[in-house]
């Protein structure tokens, strides 16, 4: 009995030892190995994150290049006069992104209280247009005028409300209460002057 329990303790003393020593071999190779995993792994992320950064810019870039054209076409069809009700929504919002505003939104439709375009010029003041689109060469009322001045200011928080029109001219009924809502007025002709550049913005 006495030399059983010998062996079974010498045979466990040179299995530890057995152990230790293949530990020692081996530890090194395994860390080796999960560090160049690691090194690999973290390769990986990298290049992943720079595709994805790359793909977001390349996506923006696509998107402004989509808008410029669709601007660009608008533009040209509003110097021809040659828009729908919508379009020329869509004229005064590239003329306001040209000239520098900020967060430009189309908002006109059902339910929309008046406003058509609403952006932040330069300065960061709050723009409201409505947008009045005529084929023939009638004048812009004082009712169309009154509605929205009933909206831009306490609705939409207007720091500059302006109607902005293809026809020639309000009347003079429209022109008095503009005057005392504060309420700018755009005929044709300054409309014309602000998509040449040679006339003011609503904002200035």
């Amino acid at each position: 009995m006495g030399r059983r329990r010998s062996r079974r303790g010498s045979n466990a003393a040179a299995f530890m030892f057995m152990a230790a020593i293949a530990a020692l071999v081996v530890a090194p190779k395994v860390a080796d190995i999960a560090e160049r995993q690691a090194v690999t792994l973290a390769s990986v992320g990298v290049c992943v994150l720079a595709v994805a950064a790359i793909a977001a810019v390349l996506t923006v870039r696509h998107r402004r290049q989509e808008r410029a054209r669709d601007d660009a076409r608008v533009l040209a069809a509003l110097r021809q006069n040659s828009l729908s009700p919508s379009e020329f929504e869509e004229a005064l919002a590239a003329l306001c992104r040209r000239d520098g505003c900020t967060d430009v939104r189309v908002v006109g439709g059902s339910g929309d209280l008046g406003a058509d375009v609403i952006a932040r010029a330069p300065d960061g003041r709050r723009i409201v247009l409505q947008a009045k689109r005529y084929r023939n060469g009638r004048s812009v009322g004082s009712q169309d005028v009154q509605r929205f001045g009933g909206t831009a200011h306490t609705i939409h928080g207007a720091d500059v409300a302006a109607v902005v029109t293809t026809a020639h001219a309000f009347t003079s009924q429209a022109r008095a209460y503009a005057a005392k809502a504060g309420i700018l007025l755009m005929p044709a002709k300054a409309l014309a002057a602000w998509e040449s550049q040679t006339g003011p913005t609503p904002w200035n």
